[in-house]
């Protein structure tokens, strides 16, 4: 990954049963701090469904590059965040950082969810299989010709376009059940 790569980091936390409004304000306190560090790019908090019973955060996190991300976890904003919240969470944060593929299987307005990487590869396969097989089949025919730098590049573009903005939204929705299996699990 290159130093100018954007990084997105999904961080969860566990709040002790009677300190949720404690954490609420010890996160958004920091949120407000840290968001003016170099190279954020924002952040999106997850709360627990109300009724659900869970007291799990999520908090995922946008960096510029590695660089910011280094930077963050430096900072002494981070360091006191880290102190503050000992005492209202259960055991340590789990935090994963996400590959990039999570933003195609994310149904519009809901937040950024990491996936287990073979679910991810199988809905992947079942996207581009069909779009490069039809592209082969129509359009790169029209484009074998070409200068065979050129011809891939427009033939990629294509594939990249079809699955962004058509094929794995279709597919996502498809497979939300499987997708969000463990999820559905989890809650009551």
């Amino acid at each position: 990954m290159a130093q100018d790569d954007a990084i997105t980091v999904c961080i969860s936390r566990t709040v002790k049963p009677g300190c949720e409004a404690d954490f609420e304000r010890a996160l958004h306190d920091f949120v407000q701090r840290s968001l003016s560090l170099p190279g954020q790019h924002g952040v999106h908090i997850m709360r627990p469904a109300p009724g659900s019973g869970s007291r799990e955060y999520g908090i995922i996190r946008k960096f510029a590059n590695r660089d910011a991300l280094a930077t963050f976890h430096d900072s002494p904003e981070y360091r006191v965040w880290t102190q503050d919240v000992m005492d209202l969470t259960e055991g340590n944060a789990r935090t994963e950082e996400l590959t990039g593929l999570e933003s195609w299987f994310t149904l519009p307005g809901t937040p950024l969810r990491a996936f287990p990487k073979w679910k991810m590869a199988i809905a992947t396969f079942l996207g581009v299989f069909p779009v490069v097989v039809l592209l082969n089949l129509t359009f790169g025919r029209v484009i074998a010709s070409w200068n065979f730098l050129l011809a891939n590049l427009v033939f990629n573009a294509c594939v990249v376009a079809l699955l962004t903005w058509i094929v794995m939204p279709v597919i996502t929705r498809a497979l939300h059940g499987w997708l969000y299996a463990e999820e559905r699990k989890a809650s009551p």
